[in-house]
């Protein structure tokens, strides 16, 4: 499959700054290691030295563009990042191997529902009774299907994802290999002793759009839901507790924990390593920094540092005043030694 330049503009509805609109590429690649038949995209301004001396056919550039190699093509769009997603899902899009199909090594339980003729199940897949299997959806080897769980259309199912029993997954749902959605959220209490286990009972429901990294467990509420709304995009390596709440389009990047009970408003994004305490509520649009300890609610709009959080600037502040306690003691022990009289 080839993309010529004037397809490429069209494509990403850009405008050529440059080059032939008939030259054709075969392929997509970094600045430092695309070849002539490749394109390529900048779209950080710390990459404009591999810029001027790629090899790439074309680069998707934005308007604030520097002119780059001059045997090289440019496009200028709005993003670059962004509209590079867009010949990556071209290129991506001839090499998709979704062919309806059911392993004879799966099992899939007789109540289940699906459409045979328009899923994808390879081997060693184990599916329960009552579930209900969506249009499209693609499972991978060894995944396990809980009973009466419901997976939505056109989702992708990677390789060792568990979901266990009554768990909801929406439409156009990637969830990435060794994912856990629904064990049991972490409640023990002490008598007598010793921890007693307290049950479960709940369910994780998952909205549509929601992409969820490898690794990652989703603990099942101990009654109710736990939730993840539409469209939120979740790292490797999170712990999410019982019946967290998480709003729409947030991020939650890699080894993030998130205790029992706590509320995400939409568009939250909480960096990696970042700790959030049970029972709490962040609102829309916070931004959690990376390794910040969230020991009490925070308001939407801010964005926190820190262990407690606290706003950015008032957290900079304090760190610049920790550095300098050093020197200070040292100013303040002269000054009290300056002071000292000798003993008679």
């Amino acid at each position: 499959m080839v993309l010529t330049l004037q397809h490429l503009a069209n494509l990403t509805e850009g405008k050529i700054l440059r080059g032939d609109p008939a030259e054709s590429f075969s392929g997509i690649s970094s600045l430092d290691f695309a070849k002539r038949t490749e394109i390529s995209f900048l779209g950080n301004g710390k990459y404009h030295a591999l810029f001027h001396e790629t090899k790439a056919g074309a680069v998707l550039v934005s308007a604030d563009h520097p002119c780059g190699p001059a045997d090289t093509a440019l496009v200028q769009v709005e993003n670059p990042t962004l509209s590079f997603s867009k010949v990556i899902d071209f290129f991506h899009a001839s090499k998709k191997s979704f062919v309806p199909s059911i392993h004879p090594t799966s099992f899939i339980d007789t109540s289940v529902q699906l459409d045979p003729s328009k899923v994808c199940i390879h081997a060693g897949v184990v599916i329960l009774a009552g579930a209900i299997i969506g249009d499209g959806t693609e499972i991978f080897p060894n995944a396990f299907i809980g009973e009466n769980s419901r997976i939505g259309n056109d989702c992708v199912i990677h390789a060792n994802v568990s979901v266990r029993e009554e768990c909801v997954i929406g439409d156009r749902c990637i969830l990435q290999p060794g994912v856990v959605i629904g064990s049991d959220g972490y409640g023990y209490q002490f008598s007598q002793g010793k921890h007693v286990k307290i049950p479960q009972l709940g369910i994780v429901e998952i909205g549509n759009d929601v992409e969820i990294g490898a690794n990652t467990c989703i603990d099942r509420a101990r009654f109710g839901k736990t939730l993840i709304g539409d469209g939120t995009k979740i790292d490797n390596l999170v712990q999410i507790g019982h019946n967290v709440e998480i709003g729409r389009h947030c991020i939650i990047i890699a080894l993030t924990g998130i205790a029992g009970s706590s509320k995400l408003g939409n568009y939250v994004t909480v960096a990696a390593q970042a700790g959030i305490a049970g029972h709490l509520t962040i609102g829309d649009k916070a931004v959690l920094a990376s390794r910040t300890g969230v020991t009490h609610d925070l308001e939407g709009g801010i964005t926190y540092l820190g262990n407690p959080a606290q706003p950015i600037r008032e957290e900079l502040k304090l760190e610049a005043l920790r550095r300098r306690l050093p020197r200070l003691f040292d100013e303040v022990k002269a000054i009290i030694k300056s002071q000292e009289r000798p003993s008679s």
